[in-house]
């Protein structure tokens, strides 16, 4: 009995995805209201994102306009923006907040590119893990005589396909990103 490599995939599938969701929250130069995602403002006592407190609009390649449901929320919407790790300063007009990207200097450029190619290699050490926990399934299976040698090796190989597969995946999407980020 061959190794149902089904679960493997799936596991593999969402580290990609969350490589993708990492990648959308960096600030590239451009708005997009993905920034705003990880960010979470007091409301009455309880951590609530941005996006589900108030209506968050590009207007322009560089601004995002954030128009709080309930007006009373405007400041401790600010005020969050303002302790994250986004490195913009809010301007509040008293009925919308208004968030300027500056444009990207070259050097701030090629230290992203250099971040996300980080983000990439932890992400290829994710389905390699993946990858060693199937071996390890296969070796056990195999010691259980659950499986031939020939069906160990065929499912190795499969282990390997897939890992190829998604590891080339995190490559193309690390290129998308930094050739994105380099002609900002």
């Amino acid at each position: 009995m061959k190794l149902d490599t089904k679960e493997f995939e799936i596991k593999m599938g969402k580290s990609i995805d969350a490589y993708r969701s990492q990648l959308m929250t960096m600030r590239a130069g451009r708005a997009t209201p993905d920034v705003l995602s990880k960010i979470m403002v007091d409301y009455y006592g309880c951590p609530t994102a941005v996006n589900q407190m108030a209506e968050v609009k590009v207007t322009d390649a560089r601004t995002l306009t954030i128009t709080p449901w309930d007006s009373t929320t405007l400041k401790s919407i600010e005020k969050a923006i303002q302790i994250s790790d986004l490195g913009i300063n809010p301007q509040n007009d008293g009925r919308i907040i208004r968030l300027v990207f500056p444009q990207l200097t070259e050097e701030r450029r090629k230290e992203m590119t250099k971040q996300i190619s980080k983000m990439g290699e932890d992400a290829k050490v994710a389905i390699r893990n993946i990858r060693r926990d199937a071996n390890d399934k296969i070796k056990d299976m195999k010691k259980n005589s659950e499986m031939t040698e020939d069906e160990a090796k065929a499912s190795d190989k499969s282990i390997q396909d897939l890992t190829d597969k998604y590891v080339k995946e995190i490559d193309a999407v690390t290129a998308m990103k930094n050739k994105e980020i380099m002609e900002i």
